[in-house]
């Protein structure tokens, strides 16, 4: 995928017309860097009925269980988009609400059940590293919403490149524009899996 120039207004969606989640840290709960904490978290999260029921199906399908946490695959990842820079000196941002993510999902592919509520669902890869030169898209993008961005894997075959947020929201990018998926991942894979339609972030 080519680095695009995304404008989105950060406090729209279109179609919704109702604000996004504001990506600035609620003062309660937050960590020592002002952040908030990621729930106390330090591993994985156990919940047995944390998915619905297709999502998990899918989940499982493709070797995902409660527990599951690779974290030195998580850091190996972190270390090489770190290292990383674009011909014009573009970074990535690495955070600790991706690192989980990578450290649960991480290596997975998952094949959604199904024809999709609303649109077919794509295949989905979480591998950082579909992301690797997409530094100055991502940034771009972040600076737009006001947050930073950090990439997650993919859909399809290199269909689009899936993104989350310093506070955990789940985006996509593709050459029709950029999405929004949730407000964690726990909702992104709802709807990704389910065929759910995503909204569109606002393009000025």
């Amino acid at each position: 995928m080519a680095d695009h120039h995304p404008h989105p207004d950060p406090r729209t969606a279109p179609g919704q017309d109702r604000p996004l989640p504001d990506p600035r840290p609620a003062p309660d709960g937050a960590g020592p860097d002002g952040r908030p904490a990621p729930e106390g978290r330090s591993g994985p999260r156990l919940g047995t009925t944390r998915f619905p029921v297709n999502v998990d199906a899918a989940l499982r399908e493709a070797g995902w269980q409660p527990g599951r946490w690779d974290i030195k695959l998580a850091e190996e990842w972190a270390d090489a988009l770190r290292a990383h820079h674009s011909p014009a000196g573009h970074r990535h941002s690495v955070f600790p609400a991706a690192v989980e993510a990578w450290a649960e999902f991480g290596g997975l592919r998952l094949t959604a059940p199904g024809h999709g509520r609303q649109i077919a669902p794509a295949t989905l890869r979480f591998d950082p590293l579909a992301g690797l030169h997409l530094a100055r898209t991502l940034g771009d993008l972040g600076r737009a919403l006001g947050t930073e961005l950090a990439p997650l894997g993919e859909e399809g075959d290199h269909q689009a490149v899936l993104a989350m947020d310093v506070e955990g929201r789940v985006y996509s990018l593709d050459h029709a524009g950029d999405w929004y998926l949730g407000k964690d991942i726990d909702t992104a894979l709802n709807t990704l899996v389910t065929g759910s339609r995503p909204t569109r972030l606002t393009t000025a």
